[in-house]
């Protein structure tokens, strides 16, 4: 008795064909990837998955060309383009235009952190967040300066560091003009408009603009002193004060 042949389907556009796996008969995922053998139930589907062997993208940008396998992708893709930001945030109503960034923006309402560092169990509220932590384990820095050769274990550090070749300053204060590399400087800065000090000393309730004031400033309170004199073995509490009394040296040096 001669064997049944199982159905076989192809894929529009592709010459790949698709087989129905045995023992399918209930609708469920019928349609069989022929190169990584994962099932499907629409063809639809399947046809797309298609593509992730195929390397085909048949949506293309009509603003800057950019190519896409899924449809849906190009779709969000135009939102760059458009500037239309669908999703909004129920609790501070900020917007977003993809209904994924809505959904790590949530965390830091929610305080859900669902990405746990394996070696130190310390927790993230996104997966990128996890990867360059966990880069302090490994010692990888995969982020190459081209210019002087430099690594960084994180692609923004190697974006901040860029400007001191380049000398771009693109975050600009709206009060007075005044341009800086760095997002954090410009923050920092607008301090000193707006007469903010959101950094206050636990003991003496002193307030600060700057972190690193205070860090300072609790030096007063702990006796610190981290900075010694190489000469005498004097120790300071600020930097700046060890440079002059440095020049103590120098002058007694010059002297003689």
């Amino acid at each position: 008795m001669s064997r049944e042949r199982e159905p076989r389907h192809r894929t529009a556009g592709s010459s790949a064909s698709v087989r129905a796996p045995r023992g399918a008969c209930n609708g469920e995922k019928r349609l069989e990837c022929p190169v990584c053998e994962k099932q499907f139930a629409f063809r639809s589907k399947l046809e797309t998955h298609l593509r992730t062997h195929t390397g085909e993208k048949p949506f293309e940008c009509t603003v800057c060309q950019t190519k896409f396998a899924v449809s849906g992708d190009l779709r969000k893709h135009l939102r760059t383009h458009t500037g239309e930001k669908p999703f909004e945030c129920p609790v501070c109503k900020q917007k977003f235009n993809h209904s994924g960034h809505l959904r790590r923006h949530l965390r830091i309402h929610t305080g859900e952190k669902p990405f746990e560092c394996a070696v130190c169990r310390q927790k993230f509220n996104q997966s990128g967040h996890l990867r360059n932590h966990l880069r302090t384990h490994t010692g990888e820095k995969p982020y190459e300066c081209t210019v002087c050769q430099t690594k960084f274990a994180v692609s923004g550090a190697l974006r901040r560091h860029l400007r001191t070749h380049t000398g771009e300053k693109p975050f600009e204060c709206t009060v007075c003009q005044k341009k800086f590399a760095v997002s954090g400087d410009l923050r920092r800065h607008l301090r000193t408009h707006t007469g903010e000090k959101p950094f206050e000393c636990t003991v003496c309730q002193t307030k600060f603009a700057v972190s690193g004031d205070l860090r300072t400033h609790l030096r007063i309170h702990t006796g610190e002193k981290p900075y010694e004199c190489t000469v005498c073995k004097k120790k300071f509490v600020q930097s700046g004060h060890l440079r002059k009394h440095l020049l103590t040296h120098s002058g007694d040096t010059h002297r003689e």
